[in-house]
This record gives C-alpha cells, sequence and structure tokens, in this order.
C-alpha cells in the first residue's frame, strides 16, 4: 500500500494517523480532484469515484477538497468518503466580499507557487495578497515569473524580478519560459518533493506550466487575450498531479478574486519590513499616519520604504480585519468607533484648517 501511494505523498506520518480507519476496514487515499459532491480518490487498488454525502458539514471550510488523505469504503458501488485526515495545511481565501466564509482551494501543501504573467503589466498588489494567503497557509511562498521570453531585454527582466522582490522578501522569485524550457529545471528542483499548489489569474500561464512539470499536455492550454492578457478559465477544477520527477502538483482554476480569509500572520510575512519599523514606533498602536515619533512614515519620507508598500499594507489590514470581524462582534464594534474617532479628527482639521484661512 505505501508503495503505490508513495508518489503522492503517502508516508508513516499518514499511516499512523489513519490507523484508526484502517481497523475498521477503511481504505486511504488521496483526492486528485473534486466535482459537485463527488471525487476522485487515488488509492492502493487504482482511482475510485466517491461520493462525499457522509462529509458535509455546514462549515465550507471543512468540506473535503483536492489535496486531503481520506478514508474510502474499500468496495461498493457507489463508493463513499467518510472522513479526511486532519491537515496539515490549508490555502484558504474568502468566498465573497459580502461573506465571512472561507473556501479551501488546495491541502496538505508544502509549496505554494504563484505564476505571474510576464506579458502584462506587473500587479504587485495582487502578488502581496496572494504571498499574504500563502503564508498563512503553512506553505513555503514561491513566485514564478511566466512568459519570460516575451520580455527579451535582459536589463529590463532584472528590474522586473527586482520589483517583485522587493515586495516579497524571503520568497524565491523565479523566470521561466515554459515555451523554450528556460528556467524550468530550477522549478522542477523546487516542487520535486511535497505538493505544490499552482495558483494565479487566468492568463498567468498555469497550465502551460503544468504541462511542462508533468512532461505531457494533461492541461488544455488556450491563448490569452492581447487586449488584457487574460486567459479563458481552461481549469475548471482543481487537479491533483503525480510528477515524473518527483513530488505532486495541485493545478487551479485562474482566480479572479483572492480575499483575505483571516490572515493576520500572512500579511506580516509579507511586510516584514514594516512590521520591524512599527516595533520602533513611540506609541505601540500606532497607526502610521500622523502620530508623532512614527518610524514607519520617517522609512517613508527618507525613501527606505516605497509610498506604494505602505498602502498596500494598510490595505490589506484594513480588509483582513473586517473579514475577522465579521464573525467578532467586539473587534466588529472597535472597528467602527476607531473609523467614527478618526472621521471627527478630520472634520476637526478641516474646521482649524478653515479657521487658519
Amino acid at each position: 500500500m505505501s508503495s503505490a501511494l508513495a508518489p503522492y505523498g503517502w508516508d508513516e506520518s499518514w499511516a499512523e494517523a489513519f490507523a484508526p480507519h484502517a481497523a475498521d476496514g477503511l481504505l486511504p487515499g488521496r483526492v486528485i480532484r473534486v466535482d459537485r459532491g463527488q471525487c476522485d480518490v487515488v488509492t492502493a487498488d487504482g482511482t475510485v469515484r466517491a461520493d462525499t454525502e457522509y462529509v458535509v458539514p455546514r462549515d465550507p471550510m471543512k468540506v473535503v477538497c483536492t489535496g486531503d488523505w481520506v478514508a474510502v469504503d474499500p468496495e461498493g458501488d457507489p463508493r463513499y468518503v467518510r472522513t479526511y485526515l486532519p491537515r496539515r495545511t490549508a490555502f484558504v481565501r474568502s468566498t465573497s466580499s459580502k461573506r465571512s466564509d472561507g473556501q479551501v482551494l488546495a491541502a496538505n501543501v508544502d509549496h505554494a507557487v504563484i505564476a505571474v504573467s510576464l506579458a502584462v503589466e506587473l500587479d504587485l498588489g495582487r502578488v502581496e495578497r496572494f504571498l499574504a494567503l500563502a503564508w498563512e497557509s503553512g506553505a513555503q511562498p514561491v513566485v514564478v515569473l511566466t512568459k519570460a521570453d516575451l520580455v527579451p531585454d535582459p536589463v529590463t527582466l532584472a528590474h522586473l524580478v527586482q520589483d517583485v522582490e522587493s515586495s516579497a522578501p524571503g520568497v524565491p522569485v523565479l523566470t521561466v519560459s515554459a515555451l523554450h524550457g528556460e528556467g524550468l529545471d530550477v522549478l522542477v528542483a523546487l516542487v520535486g518533493s511535497g505538493t505544490s499548489v499552482l495558483l494565479g489569474q487566468s492568463g498567468a500561464g498555469k497550465s502551460t506550466l503544468a504541462n511542462a512539470l508533468v512532461g505531457a499536455d494533461v492541461m488544455d492550454v488556450r491563448a490569452a487575450r492581447d487586449v488584457d492578457g487574460k486567459g479563458r478559465h481552461t481549469t475548471t477544477t482543481r487537479n491533483l498531479l503525480a510528477l515524473p520527477s518527483g513530488g505532486v502538483l495541485i493545478d487551479t482554476p485562474g482566480l479572479r478574486g483572492v480575499g483575505l480569509f483571516d490572515a493576520e500572520h500572512g500579511v506580516g510575512q509579507v511586510f516584514s519590513e514594516i512590521e520591524e519599523l512599527a516595533g520602533r514606533c513611540r506609541f505601540h498602536d500606532c497607526a502610521h499616519e500622523s502620530e508623532p515619533g512614527c518610524a514607519v512614515r520617517s522609512a517613508v519620507e527618507s525613501g527606505e520604504l516605497p509610498v506604494r508598500r505602505l498602502e498596500s499594507y494598510r490595505k490589506l489590514v484594513r480588509e483582513n480585519q473586517w473579514i475577522v470581524a465579521k464573525t467578532d462582534a467586539r473587534l466588529r464594534a472597535e472597528i467602527k468607533k476607531d473609523w467614527k474617532r478618526k472621521g471627527a479628527e478630520g472634520r476637526a482639521a478641516m474646521e482649524a484648517k478653515r479657521g487658519r484661512r
């Protein structure tokens, strides 16, 4: 059993966690695809189709997803997933800006590979958003700048890489051209052990990258629109693929929205330099706006910290606070109180300014 599932990440720790279910006569397997209440599960006996009817919790965070290790019926038609093993990591995003639910995109992931197309203008704010979710998941983020062949000037390419590196402290940034095979060797080595999830917008080249890593055309590929570089959602489900060089890859559909979901730690990781500067502010609750002795504002004024980084940090912190506050009445009240205080201070400042005139 262990040898058949080893290519999909099965190890002694998983076997130990599964022991009680084995005693009940259930079969271990890993979910390689989920589709409308059913899933494909790879087991020692091969890939089986199973129903998730017995695992339908009210909490959307606890539904079966790609990457889960599950316990399935050893036989029957249909077969059923009875439960899943506790997740080591989970990549989660907010399902909607109007709700407080989270959606698990992939489970038990070691590397979060964020694909960013060089065919369009870099959106560093979006990169930072993906990174915050990746750090929060417990996985190690990696940024892959795809379609590098479309930037033939090495100086320009170096500047683009530098821009991303400055927005991704502690994160490897790779340039890849799947079309020509350039840079793939480094990525193959990186994802050659453990499980990696491939993330990014439509048109980022994820399916092309997945095909290059697998060494076969397993994912459908379509050209991105010339006008804006957006793709057409060629991948519509999350698929788990065993790589010939070792490791496992989960390919995901293009994400239009990547809302944060309780990602305070992840945001802090992405903006580690701001968090460090904040520790030097005169006031421990400094908002880095107009307070005296603010080390963050001083860094902006000296040019040490780009204004864009601070604005992006504030935006993600506010968004994360709001999504958490939706389920925390006390925090929600504190945020509203703070908004009222800042509004009153702003009005007082405007009145004082008019009085001086």
